[in-house]
């Protein structure tokens, strides 16, 4: 009987061989100037026809069927006969008071705090403001 040798694993293991990949290239940051200090602005100021008139009133609601626009009342009161301009991000027009209207019932006048009823020539939007011209 012929004796096979085991084969004797050598005390130092085999390397594995290692792959060296080609470093990624970099980008070099670019170099930031430093920006220049703006000046601070405390509030926007209003800006064109706003800045000069006095602002009364804000639009809460628009009912488009009738084309009319509800409208609070904040500092002075609005006549009939009165003209407004009516200013928001998407609206920018003057206007003629013809009607006024509070709980359905036409007044002459609206005062201070009440919630009005306004016509209107063209659409308005909830946030828009109202000035007296």
């Amino acid at each position: 009987m012929v004796k096979k040798k085991a084969k004797v694993k050598s005390k130092k293991a085999k390397s594995k061989k290692i792959v060296k990949r080609p470093k990624a290239k970099v980008k070099k940051a670019a170099k930031r100037r430093p920006a220049a200090k703006k000046a601070k602005s405390k509030a926007k100021k209003p800006q064109g026809l706003e800045a000069t008139l006095e602002k009364i009133g804000e639009v809460t609601h628009y009912f488009p069927h009738v084309n009319a626009a509800a409208v609070k009342l904040l500092k002075s009161g609005l006549k009939v006969g009165d003209s407004v301009y009516i200013k928001g991000h998407t609206t920018e027009f003057k206007e003629l008071v013809k009607s006024i209207q509070l709980d359905h019932a036409t007044i002459p006048e609206g005062k201070k705090g009440q919630e009005i009823g306004l016509l209107v020539k063209s659409r308005v939007r909830q946030g828009d403001k109202v000035y007296k011209i």
